[in-house]
C-alpha cells in the first residue's frame, strides 16, 4: 500500500513539475521578456520626450543660429563659393599684415542639402601679425569654421612664424526653407 502511494505522489509531484516548466515556458518567461521589452521603450520614449522638451526650450536660439548660417553660406555654386573664399583669404591679409604662403580650396559633397568646402592655407608673420589675421579670420560673418591650426617657429628666436590652416566653408545647395 505504501509503494502504490509513494508511486501516485511521485507521478503527482513529476506532473506538477511538468506543469510548473510549462508555465515557465508558456506563460512566465514570455510575460518577463515583454515587461523588459516594454521597459525599455518606456525608457527610449521618455528619453525622446525629454529631448523634444530640450528642443522646444532652445528652438528660438537654433531658429537664430539657422538664420545667421544661411545669411552667411558660402554661395551655392562651387566657383563662386571658391572666389567668396579666396576674396575672404586677400581681405585677412591685407588688414593683418601677414604673408601669403598657399591657399587651396577642395569642394566635399557631403549631402543633398550642403556641401563643404575645405581649404587649407599658409601664411607667414611675427606674433602680432598673426594674432591680428586670426582676430580678422574669426571676426568675418562669413559661414566658415576653424578645423585646426597649427603654429611654428621659422627662426630660432621665434620671431617668424608660420600657421597653417584648414577651414570649412558651409554651401547650402537645398533651398532655404
Amino acid at each position: 500500500m505504501e509503494i502504490k502511494n509513494r508511486e501516485k505522489l511521485l507521478l503527482i509531484a513529476t506532473g506538477g513539475c511538468l506543469v510548473l516548466l510549462l508555465l515557465n515556458w508558456l506563460v512566465i518567461s514570455p510575460l518577463i521578456a515583454s515587461w523588459h521589452h516594454r521597459s525599455e521603450r518606456i525608457a527610449a520614449l521618455r528619453k525622446s520626450l525629454a529631448d523634444g522638451a530640450v528642443l522646444l526650450r532652445r528652438g528660438d536660439s537654433i531658429r537664430e543660429r539657422w538664420a545667421h548660417m544661411s545669411t552667411n553660406a558660402l554661395s551655392s555654386a562651387p566657383t563662386a563659393a571658391e572666389r567668396q573664399l579666396f576674396d575672404a583669404f586677400d581681405r585677412w591679409v591685407r588688414a593683418s599684415g601677414v604673408t601669403e604662403g598657399s591657399f587651396k580650396p577642395q569642394l566635399k559633397d557631403t549631402d543633398d542639402n550642403y556641401s563643404v568646402m575645405e581649404c587649407r592655407a599658409d601664411v607667414t608673420g611675427n606674433s602680432q601679425t598673426i594674432g591680428k589675421f586670426l582676430d580678422k579670420l574669426e571676426a568675418d560673418p562669413l559661414g566658415i569654421r576653424l578645423q585646426s591650426l597649427e603654429l611654428t617657429a621659422r627662426d630660432d628666436t621665434g620671431q617668424q612664424q608660420s600657421l597653417t590652416l584648414e577651414l570649412n566653408g558651409l554651401l547650402l545647395t537645398a533651398p532655404n526653407p
